[in-house]
């Protein structure tokens, strides 16, 4: 029987797609049996194939190029220069995402980061770059995708040699440009806003700062060295953490209590990726926030409570990173664009252009899931909050050693059903279904009286 990796690899070459028969459902005595149908991947509709069809290798190249040419981009380097240094790509970025024909509305989000030795040794002004597609019907519910635009040569504060930044990160810039061209002139539900953050390099301070303004963010992505796959494996990484960063003493005492290491946010907002077919790129989810010692911008909103994750190329190469532009022994050193390979920066840019569109076009994550523990029972009784806007729910569950959901149960527009399978023996979650047949991340509930 093929792997999920392998079924998800053919369903985004063949517009034929056969239902995912889960392990333990593929022989009569599989246990824990119980009701529903198997989950199967999220087919993209006639307008998501449109929208990945519009994403342009060529421009992502030409932006990645444009953004490498003002030398350094380096947070301490000048930011008043016409030609170089960070204020230069500042500027650009912001002229160049307020050309999209469409509804962005672009602004210049910019503080004044206190010193913070050692990376901030003097008063620094940050600015990050936001393009705004207001959601239409719920606004107020927002999905956030980033890239970062600074960049950094071998000293971390050195301002003044070239740092190219191609991979690090102009590639995650590029594709979250050109993600907001193809999405400017459509319509979506849900807020979304696309960024250009500085300061990553000198500690995560324009995504802190980012994440420090913003209520109701449902989904955080970051883009992050996404421009090279020099196995060709044709795979992108999504780091997604499990116990929750935010976690309070409380909510840690639930989750020893009933489980959930696998179940946070972060990880139901990771398993909404990889369940969306038709993207051509093989989502890899990594269970751990981000790399051993290193972090990224989505963790300023991970400290927030909001759900976030990383994308990140499968193999990086560190001659290629945080380097001195130089040839040593016979070796190029330095983040330069030729060592980017733009069509996998294209890829990478659909896969966070159809999450982007999934999410934005259909209902929100539940709210306020809970599991009845008033009565002793082998059956299970969920409850949640009914949202106007779904036009019905999903009760999922899967074994307790399963990564993935296994079974899916259709409900109407209920907030409450009862499952004639014990909540002991397995893992429940709920999500929501739109009009469009769309689906919302899945909600894991807790315990409620």
């Amino acid at each position: 029987m093929p792997s999920r990796r392998q079924f998800m690899t053919a369903a985004a070459l063949s517009p034929a797609v056969t239902a995912v028969i889960p392990a333990n459902a593929s022989s009569p005595s599989a246990w824990p049996t119980g009701p529903g149908r198997p989950t199967t991947p999220q087919q993209p509709d006639r307008e998501l194939r449109r929208v990945l069809g519009e994403i342009d290798q060529r421009r992502i190249e030409a932006t990645v190029r444009k953004l490498v040419s003002f030398g350094t981009r380096h947070t301490l380097s000048s930011q008043t220069d016409p030609v170089r240094g960070i204020g230069a790509a500042r500027d650009w970025i912001f002229r160049e995402l307020g050309s999209y024909p469409g509804k962005l509305s672009v602004s210049l989000q910019s503080f004044v980061q206190p010193p913070t030795p050692p990376r901030v040794p003097v008063a620094t002004t940050i600015t990050n770059v936001l393009a705004t597609l207001r959601g239409s019907k719920d606004p107020s519910r927002i999905y956030v995708v980033s890239g970062h635009y600074d960049s950094r040569a071998s000293d971390p504060n050195d301002a003044v040699s070239d740092a190219p930044g191609a991979d690090d990160d102009a590639s995650g810039v590029a594709a979250v440009m050109e993600i907001a061209r193809v999405l400017a002139t459509r319509e979506v539900d849900a807020t979304i806003i696309f960024a250009a953050v500085a300061g990553e390099e000198q500690g995560l301070f324009g995504a802190a700062h980012l994440a420090s303004t913003l209520t109701g963010v449902q989904g955080m992505f970051t883009n992050d060295i996404v421009g090279a796959d020099p196995a060709s494996v044709g795979v992108v990484r999504l780091f997604a953490e499990g116990v929750p960063t935010s976690e309070t003493p409380e909510q840690a005492a639930i989750r020893r209590s009933v489980g959930g290491e696998n179940d946070s946010p972060s990880r139901q907002l990771a398993r909404f990726v990889s369940d969306l077919a038709g993207t051509g790129l093989t989502v890899e989810v990594i269970y751990r926030r981000d790399r051993y010692l290193r972090g990224g911008d989505h963790i300023p909103f991970l400290e927030k409570g909001f759900p976030a994750a990383r994308f990140t190329e499968p193999h990086e190469d560190y001659a290629h990173q945080h380097q001195n532009v130089r040839v040593e022994n016979g070796v190029q050193y330095g983040d330069l664009p030729e060592f980017c390979d733009f069509g996998y920066v294209q890829r990478v840019a659909r896969v966070n252009a159809a999450v982007m569109w999934s999410l934005a076009t259909a209902p929100g994550t539940p709210r306020n899931v809970r599991i009845r523990t008033n009565r002793l029972t082998n059956e299970t009784d969920l409850v949640w909050d009914v949202d106007p806007a779904a036009a019905g729910y999903e009760v999922v569950w899967r074994p307790t050693e399963a990564a993935d959901w296994t079974h899916r149960i259709p409900l109407g527009p209920v907030g409450a059903h009862t499952v004639n399978l014990s909540k002991d023996n397995v893992f429940f979650g709920v999500r929501a279904i739109g009009v469009n047949g769309r689906r919302s991340p899945v909600a894991f509930p807790v315990p409620a009286p």
